[in-house]
């Protein structure tokens, strides 16, 4: 077991929990006319969220780690922040894209710990992981017609 993979993989399950209110506060609180669309779209992630928190943390259980399972060790370890309450409609989605991105850069990270730790299996955890946010990020961008390149 690499303590470096199994601290990587608690930042993602740190972020996961962090994301998962954020969605929430997002999916409650957004207003306008994209309301309908947005609203329906930030469930959808939420409950994605609890998926990728769940998987990861069952898998550093199966490698005899322990995954954090406190609010306060979600909000140090997270790399994104909670929503600040006061985010338009635009700003919502394009923070949830910018949020994405540093996941993804957490997600690289644990991918490269897995590959040196010879463990396959996490590896490919954190990748599909890694394709899932990248299509809603591009699909997120999308919708506020910005380009990902």
């Amino acid at each position: 077991m690499s303590k470096d993979l199994i601290a990587e993989m608690n930042t993602q399950v740190s972020t996961w929990s962090v994301m998962y209110t954020k969605l929430h506060n997002y999916h409650w609180y957004v207003k306008g006319h994209q309301f309908f669309t947005l609203h329906e779209k930030f469930e959808e992630l939420y409950n994605e969220a609890t998926a990728h928190m769940d998987e990861i943390a069952e898998r550093i259980l199966t490698l005899g780690g322990n995954p954090v399972a406190t609010l306060k060790e979600h909000l140090e370890q997270s790399v994104v922040k909670e929503a600040t309450g006061n985010e338009n409609a635009d700003e919502m989605v394009r923070t949830i894209a910018n949020d994405f991105g540093e996941i993804m850069n957490s997600l690289k990270k644990g991918m490269d710990l897995a590959a040196d730790a010879g463990d396959d299996m996490t590896e490919d955890l954190l990748n599909a992981t890694y394709q899932s946010i990248e299509k809603h990020q591009w699909m997120l961008n999308a919708f506020l017609g910005e380009d990902n390149r």
